[in-house]
């Protein structure tokens, strides 16, 4: 209690600031509370027991979680497609090859295939008869036509044509009518077949589907390819990959996917250019994390104009880490673990307990945790299986950066 004047009156005295002055007193009362002997026991007791021992201890901190890790990523192209033609047929030029870059609808090959040749020649004679047979039928019909039209002139005049005369030019007329319909549905038949088949010699002219680059080519003149699972179609006869926009794509274990932003800046370095730093966005998330390796993919778009950076490179990606709330920190080396559980030792009333937590993300120095504690608890700075729950000790608040 002398001491505790003794502080006041300094104080009053401005000897030194109250602010000091504060802590002093809180030094003073956590000596003379839990951390001292307490005199009527000392003078009674014989023998001096042990004084409690000081424990290091630090205020539980609350703060937002901020920070970066490096992540493995993968760069895909956004595009690629391997090349089968629709149709079996041998290849009769192709004029590009691994690394050509073509533009969409620029000419990849072409193939041949005889027995197109002879359908469309038959398409074609059949078209030619049709429209004959059509050409006749008209002929016919315009005759009958103007023969009927004579008659019914005449069948005016009474006695010169009989109603059945008449009548019978007007059902041939009618005939002709018919038959020049019917002969128009062969003719419009024999057209699209043609179209069928000239749209199925279309086929044979392979072009790029996009702008890209020829990534793999696997035929040459003479090779035998048809559509994915027909005959010839083992192996595709090309593969075209849009290099000039990139995906790239990071697994985000489970612990960093809360902070997610669409549309988020992500910087990151491959290899293949040290020193050197690239850029993309956060554009497609999965919403799904893998049961097996517990992360979530997430795609970014990658800008490629200069053509740098190749599909299939294994960047390292800067990875920002976000809380949209405030979590507890406590200092690493404040968790302690054993084959039970993960904890912390706290300290109320001079006295330890034991706190089980979960913990989470590292900012430094500092860890997150997750358990039944607030702001401003104080934790033993080192966590250890020694400090038995219930332990008396002197707590001595630390500072820890």
């Amino acid at each position: 209690m002398k001491l505790t004047g003794f502080v006041r009156a300094l104080v009053h005295r401005r000897a030194i600031p109250s602010a000091v002055a504060g802590v002093a007193l809180i030094t003073l009362a956590l000596a003379s509370g839990g951390c001292r002997q307490d005199e009527s026991v000392s003078a009674a007791a014989p023998t001096r027991p042990e004084p409690a021992p000081t424990l290091d201890v630090v205020p539980v901190t609350s703060q937002k979680l901020s920070l970066t890790v490096s992540l493995p990523g993968e760069l895909e192209p956004y595009q690629e497609v391997r090349i089968f033609p629709k149709v079996t047929g041998f290849v009769k030029w192709i004029g590009v090859d691994r690394g050509s870059r073509v533009r969409k609808g620029q000419p990849l090959a072409t193939l041949e295939a005889p027995e197109l040749v002879s359908q469309k020649a038959e398409a074609r004679a059949k078209l030619q008869s049709a429209d004959n047979r059509v050409i006749e039928a008209q002929a016919k019909m315009s005759a009958d036509e103007s023969t009927f039209q004579r008659l019914q002139v005449a069948a005016r005049t009474p006695g010169v044509i009989s109603d059945q005369e008449l009548e019978e030019a007007q059902k041939i007329v009618e005939a002709d009518r018919a038959r020049v319909v019917a002969l128009k549905s062969v003719r419009d038949a024999a057209q699209a077949t043609l179209r069928g088949v000239e749209e199925t010699e279309s086929y044979l002219r392979i072009v790029a589907p996009f702008d890209g680059v020829v990534t793999k080519r696997n035929v040459h003149p003479g090779a035998l390819v048809g559509p994915s699972g027909g005959p010839g179609s083992q192996t595709s006869m090309l593969r075209v990959e849009e290099v000039a926009h990139l995906r790239l794509v990071v697994a985000v274990p489970e612990t960093f996917v809360g902070g997610v932003d669409s549309g988020a800046k992500v910087k990151f370095t491959v290899p293949a250019f040290p020193g050197q730093t690239f850029s993309g966005t956060v554009a497609r998330l999965a919403e799904s994390v893998d049961p097996t390796t517990r992360t979530m993919p997430v795609e970014m778009d990658v800008l490629n104009p200069s053509g740098d950076l190749r599909s299939g490179m294994f960047p390292q990606v800067s990875w920002p880490v976000h809380r949209r709330q405030s979590t507890l920190f406590v200092p690493q080396s404040a968790v302690g673990r054993n084959m039970e559980l993960t904890y912390v030792v706290r300290v109320r009333d001079s006295r330890t307990e034991r706190v089980s937590v979960k913990t989470g993300a590292t900012s430094g120095e500092r860890i997150e945790v997750f358990g039944d504690l607030n702001m401003s608890d104080l934790v033993a700075l080192r966590a250890s299986d020694d400090l038995r729950p219930g332990t008396s000790v002197c707590p001595h608040v630390v500072v820890v950066n």
